[in-house]
Formats: structure tokens, C-alpha cells, sequence
């Protein structure tokens, strides 16, 4: 099998990271890269395998330059953000365009809009992916792998991640990070949601302290990522459902909030000196600027991570608990999403995502086997040991152990 696939944003901190995973298996004899920075797309093309991928120049303001990038596409995947930007937009072209679809959109009201899309790429004959990333994304399928596999009943998810000390962060990351922080989030909560802010008293309420397996305790906060709206509608009877992280290291993370908190989030403009300046393109560089010394300061030297998920609920008549980590050192949020990000493309043009519409991964995709191509994947991408897949399990009477999954 062999096909076509589209990789918008694939000079990004994530969409390379895709397209070189795709690169891994024969499954796209031709990768397009669609990007914005023609020069470096090109310098990414010859990289790899000149004779299956190549470069694309696209501006995504463009409807047309967008649409013509997914002409002949048996697959788009779309790693351009901010999503709340550019998601339903991207999504709305692919169901145009008539091309099955993946993306990592990890913004809520992007999916909450993407997700009104269902209807619509139904009658397109369609399907569409989305969130298929760290968080969202392995977090669904980890979440969805201890139901089926582990529980009878599921009662309550709670997800956490950690990262920190890529290479670099985009602006796109930033904003997103800004834009979780001045959203309203849905905790879905006692069996419905309520709605708190990250940095409001509605939010203090659920902040806690965590430890991550091999990166140490750090204080969580709530996340607009939207497994709280999507899991409670693929796991059946579901009662509580969080979603919490933080960003490494915490001076860094704490500059965000305070600039946030001090109104440099507004994209109003203010003069200084006579000139035009928006608060957040000001916040986004300052925090660009000063990133470095953080980490140098806080001693981070490399990317490092972890996606955690704790899954409660009851086995033949007995509670139990499941805490799956995945665990990264010398790889981050580009390794992380970048890879389950191609995961879907090519479970995608396999054919084993056969729902039409618009659907998350818990509804449509196997943990197992995505897991065991994630290994595949990640056996040929030379990160070696295979996926960083820790399952611990705490019985009824509070005996916590580990456990050996077989990928």
C-alpha cells in the first residue's frame, strides 16, 4: 500500500518531527511538505528522501493556496497553529477538498468547532481525525486502553503532562499557552461539566501537585484540552474527567501567568513611544527573549516530558486504578505529538479508521495498534527502547504495582 499524504506545517517544531516519522515505513511513496518557509521545507526535503518528498510553498491566510496543496492527497495532516486559528479553517478545506483528514488540534474551542463539522463531512464522504497528538491524543488512547482492556467501568480519567527544554518554541506554542489561560474550561465533574478559568479562583479549586515518573513532583493546573468534552461521549459512564499540566521550567511557566495575569494577553493596541505595539506579540517575544536563561538557570539541557493518566474504576465489582506514563528524555513536545500525529496518518490511509465525520481517537482508533506501530515507528526513528510506556496498577486494598504490557 502507498499514498499521498500533505503535511501542513511541516517545518514546524511538530510537523517535522510527522513528516520524518512517515518517512519510517513504505507506506507514502509522497510526502508534501506545505509550508509557509519555502527555503526551509525545501532544506527538510532534500534531508530526507528526495525522491518521496518534496517541498511546497503555501500561505494559509490563502483559501486557494490551501486548497490546491490538498488536490490529489489521499491524506492531510495538519500541524498549523495556533488551532484555535487555523483548525475548523484547515478542516473546513479538507472537507471541500473531499480528503480524509488528521490534525493535533489540542485547543478546546477549535474542536468544539470542528466537531460541529461531523454533519458536514459525513455528507463529504469523509473522516476526520482530530487531536491526534500527546495531549489529546495518546492521552484518549490510553484512557480508552484501560477500559477495554482493564476495567468493566470506567469512573473518573485524570490527565497531566509536563514538558519542557525543546530546542526551541515557536510563537504558535506560546500562544496556544496564553490562549489556555484565558479560557473558559469545562471540568467535567460529579458526572457534569462546570466551567473554571485557569487563573481564577474557579481554577485554584483544582490545582494540585503531581509527581511524573522520571521528571519529579510539579504543581498541575486545569487545561483547556479537550478530552474533558470527548471522553465523557465515548466512555460509558464516566463520572469525572480532568485534564491538568504545566510547562518546565516553573519561572518560565510562572513569567507566562504573571504576564497573563497583568493583562499583556490583550491584542488591543497600546501607543509606546507614538508607535503601535499588541500586549501579546510584545509577551510572546519577551518570553522568546528570555527562555534561554531560564533554562540555563534552571539547569534544563534537554527536552524532557511526561504524559500521565490515571483511570479509576471498578472490576468484577472491585475499585481499582491504572496510572499509564509516557516518559521522554532528549525528546519533547515535538517527539511527542509529531509521532502519534503520523500514527494517525498512516492508521488513516490503512484504512482502519473507518468512521466518516469528525471524531477524536478514543472512537475510532485501537490503543494496541497504534501502539504497536507507535514501536515500529519509533525502532526505525533511532530513539531506541521502544515506547515509554509505564503502567502502574493499585488495587482494591491499595497495593500499588507494576505492570509488563506487551507491545
Amino acid at each position: 500500500m502507498s499514498g499521498r499524504i500533505t503535511v501542513f506545517g511541516g517545518c514546524g517544531q511538530i510537523g517535522r518531527v510527522a513528516v520524518k516519522a512517515l518517512t519510517t515505513n513504505d507506506l507514502f511513496d509522497s510526502i508534501v511538505i506545505a509550508d509557509g518557509n519555502y527555503a526551509e521545507a525545501v532544506k527538510l526535503a532534500e534531508g530526507l528522501d528526495p525522491a518521496s518528498v518534496r517541498a511546497l510553498r503555501i500561505d494559509a491566510d490563502d483559501a486557494r493556496s490551501v486548497s490546491a496543496a490538498m488536490q490529489g492527497a489521499d491524506v492531510v495532516l495538519n500541524c498549523i497553529g495556533p488551532f484555535y486559528r487555523y483548525g475548523p479553517l484547515m478542516l473546513e478545506a479538507a472537507i471541500s477538498a473531499g480528503v480524509n483528514y488528521v490534525d493535533i488540534c489540542d485547543d478546546l474551542d477549535a474542536t468544539q468547532a470542528q466537531l460541529a463539522l461531523d454533519g458536514e463531512a459525513q455528507a463529504a464522504g469523509i473522516s476526520a481525525l482530530i487531536g491526534m497528538g500527546n495531549s489529546p491524543g495518546l492521552a484518549n488512547l490510553l484512557a480508552r486502553f484501560c477500559a477495554d482492556q482493564m476495567l468493566d467501568e470506567v469512573e473518573a480519567v485524570d490527565i497531566y503532562h509536563i514538558h519542557g527544554g525543546e530546542p526551541a518554541e515557536g510563537p504558535a506554542v506560546i500562544k496556544h499557552r496564553i490562549h489556555a489561560m484565558t479560557s473558559d474550561i469545562p471540568i467535567f465533574d460529579g458526572g457534569e461539566f462546570r466551567m473554571v478559568r485557569m487563573l481564577a479562583d474557579s481554577g485554584r479549586a483544582y490545582y494540585e501537585e503531581t509527581d511524573f515518573k522520571g521528571v519529579g513532583v510539579y504543581p498541575v493546573f486545569p487545561y483547556p484540552h479537550p478530552e474533558t468534552i470527548t471522553l465523557p461521549r465515548y466512555l460509558a459512564g464516566v463520572q469525572h474527567v480532568t485534564n491538568k499540566g504545566s510547562v518546565l521550567p516553573k519561572p518560565y511557566f510562572q513569567l507566562t501567568m504573571d504576564l497573563v495575569k497583568d493583562g499583556l494577553a490583550v491584542e488591543e493596541p497600546v501607543a509606546v513611544q507614538g508607535n503601535p505595539v499588541i500586549p501579546l506579540e510584545f509577551s510572546v517575544a519577551f518570553l522568546l527573549a528570555r527562555r534561554p536563561a531560564f533554562l540555563a538557570e534552571a539547569g534544563v539541557a534537554e527536552a524532557t516530558g511526561c504524559l500521565k493518566v490515571q483511570v479509576r474504576g471498578h472490576k468484577d465489582g472491585k475499585q481499582h486504578t491504572y496510572i499509564c506514563s509516557m516518559v521522554s528524555s532528549g525528546s519533547g513536545a515535538g517527539e511527542g505529538t509529531g509521532i502519534p500525529a503520523a500514527l494517525g496518518a498512516m492508521l488513516m490511509l490503512q484504512g482502519r479508521i473507518k468512521r466518516k465525520g469528525v471524531v477524536p481517537p478514543e472512537a475510532v482508533i485501537d490503543p494496541m495498534e497504534a501502539f504497536r506501530l507507535a514501536a515500529d515507528v519509533v525502532k526505525h526513528f533511532g530513539m531506541g527502547g521502544g515506547v515509554p510506556l509505564f503502567v502502574e496498577h493499585i488495587d482494591a486494598e491499595g497495593i500499588l504495582e507494576s505492570l509488563e504490557i506487551d507491545l
